[in-house]
């Protein structure tokens, strides 16, 4: 089993940035890619950024150039930096653990982007 709890978020005016974590636990040592994607009412969850097991880093088109995720294996932790944020980025951002051909999810957590 692997426990995944995310931290950051919350209310920014456009424009803004925030950083996102996801700190996996349990049997954490076995992911071997992680991620975030988000949804907001209405719209189908969306890939947001992913970083392969071997360092690739890949993103949604949407958040090319604005978003970076990065990883600290030691800490067994995934970071979402958001800069420039925009309103159509208000979502609940949710991060994952891939164990295999199992996901993993985090909580969730509320970015909301006021204009």
């Amino acid at each position: 089993q692997v426990q995944l709890v995310q931290s950051g978020g919350g209310l920014v005016q456009a424009g803004g940035s925030l950083r996102l974590s996801c700190a996996a636990s349990g049997s954490a040592a076995g992911i071997n890619a992680m991620g975030w994607y988000r949804q907001s009412p209405g719209k189908r969850r969306e890939l947001v950024a992913r970083l392969t097991p071997s360092g690739v880093r890949i993103y949604g088109d949407s958040v090319k150039g604005r978003f970076t995720i990065s990883g600290d294996n030691a800490k067994n932790t995934v970071y979402l930096q958001l800069n420039s944020l925009k309103p159509e980025d208000t979502a609940v951002y949710y991060c994952y653990g891939r164990v295999g051909d199992w996901d993993y999810w985090g909580q969730g957590t509320q970015v909301t982007v006021s204009s």
